[in-house]
């Protein structure tokens, strides 16, 4: 049996297992209301979705594949990572322009621990601020060309409590299909109804709004302005003027944007050459270019007054640490004083593109930016390969069912401004290789 019968054998024992789940004992046992519950609805070892992890595990045991997930990095991560004490060329890594380990990062973060410590230790709300939180929110602001901009502690929570904060069941969220779970999540909490719409498809967009909108009251449309799993770009332009035609929001999300696109790295709105306030609301994370932890939601000043007093997620979480916060700053700063940095990104993008395209490879809908797929349509296939360019000297992680369909698993290269050309023309020569 190959590899891909293989794994679409794994994919129907996974659907199976799923119906058998749904069709199992528990909803008998909570319509007769009586008795005590069955044990295993005491346990987490036999819950569904447990079980299906550990199903998964096995399989790929099965057929001789060790675990891509979990490695322990013991230093520094950037174009290259040591693990288990071997040194490797590294393109799983959001450190998109160096700044996570750069000295002036580095020192700005220790200078704030000195000053403040390491924890905000409350919510701002309730604490108070340190000018450090303020100072990072009032650049990411004057970043994007718009009033205000508050900064949470979590990138995935900022989607989930900006979209659940602002919408609610009389409203309809309207996403592009390959969105990123956190918008999903903040969607099924708002309580609003909710549509998809085929990938960077602006006119299936307007159809979908010409259709429905008159039903609902406020209306938000999602999109990212650079896509985490496929490394393409939408035409922001078409989708700005969709959304004022109905009436609508407009939210995008720059996790992997800021840094990447535009000619000096301010995003999708310099690369369209659009100003901030066309965009209702710029959604961003401090994790990948910006070398901190957290998540950010521009705009103006209502919406980011409104998200202080009433997001639960800024409300009832502490505050960002100010060492995080520091390092941020210095890197959005580093960021402005140094954009050749963001051309060495963009050529060595370039770069990858043609070499994998040159040696067959599927790459999708890549443009070549810092997110480049090597699809390989097949979950079991995607680890496979992960491992052995692993045993090459090689570190990329597989993307695999459920996180994508099956038949788009894929290996995702992540680079960096810090890559050489050798590391890249390696890369995709191993590849070729090894597929």
């Amino acid at each position: 049996m190959g590899v891909l019968q293989r794994s679409q054998l794994i994919g129907r024992m996974l659907e199976r297992k799923a119906r058998a789940a749904a069709a199992a004992a528990p909803a008998g046992w909570l319509s007769r209301g009586a008795g005590a519950a069955p044990d295993h609805l005491s346990r987490f070892d036999s819950h569904p979705k447990y079980k299906e992890v550990q199903f998964l595990i096995a399989a790929a045991k099965s057929f001789g594949c060790d675990s891509p997930f979990f490695r322990t990095h013991e230093g520094l991560a950037t174009a290259v990572t040591t693990i288990g004490e071997r040194e490797y060329l590294n393109f799983s890594s959001y450190n998109y322009l160096g700044f996570n380990g750069h000295p002036e990062v580095n020192e700005a973060a220790k200078a704030a621990i000195a000053r403040y410590g390491t924890s905000a230790s409350a919510s701002r709300l309730v604490a108070g601020e340190r000018p450090v939180q303020r100072a990072l929110e009032d650049a990411l602001a004057a970043f994007y060309g718009v009033e205000d901009c508050v900064v949470f502690v979590s990138g995935h929570a900022t989607n989930v409590f900006t979209i659940s904060t602002l919408f609610g069941p009389r409203d309809l969220v309207v996403h592009d299909r390959l969105i990123h779970n956190s918008v999903l999540e903040g969607i099924r909490l708002s309580g609003a109804t909710r549509r998809g719409f085929p990938h960077n498809d602006a006119d299936a967009l307007d159809a979908v709004l010409a259709e429905v909108r008159g039903q609902f009251e406020r209306v938000l449309v999602v999109i990212e302005g650079h896509y985490s799993m496929d490394g393409d770009i939408p035409h922001l332009p078409a989708f700005i003027d969709v959304k004022r035609r109905h009436n609508c929001f407009l939210m995008v999300d720059e996790a992997h944007a800021l840094g990447v696109v535009g000619e000096t790295g301010k995003g999708s709105g310099e690369h369209h050459g659009i100003a901030g306030e066309d965009v209702d609301i710029w959604m961003g994370t401090l994790s990948k270019t910006l070398a901190g932890c957290g998540g950010y939601i521009a705009g103006e000043r209502a919406l980011v007054e409104h998200l202080k007093y009433a997001a639960a997620g800024f409300v009832y979480s502490v505050g960002i640490a100010p060492p995080l916060a520091a390092a941020s700053l210095a890197a959005l700063q580093l960021l402005r004083k140094e954009p050749e940095r963001v051309a060495r990104l963009r050529d060595n993008g370039h770069l990858f593109l043609a070499l994998a395209k040159e040696a067959g490879l599927d790459v999708g809908t890549a443009q070549g930016t810092a997110i480049v797929p090597v699809i390989t349509g097949s979950s079991l296939k995607a680890v496979r390969l992960s491992g052995a360019l692993f045993e090459q000297g090689i570190n990329v992680q597989p993307v695999i069912y459920p996180a994508v369909e099956e038949r788009a698993a894929r290996l995702r290269f992540f680079l960096s401004a810090m890559h050489s050309e050798q590391d890249i023309r390696l890369a995709c020569e191993t590849v070729k290789k090894l597929i």
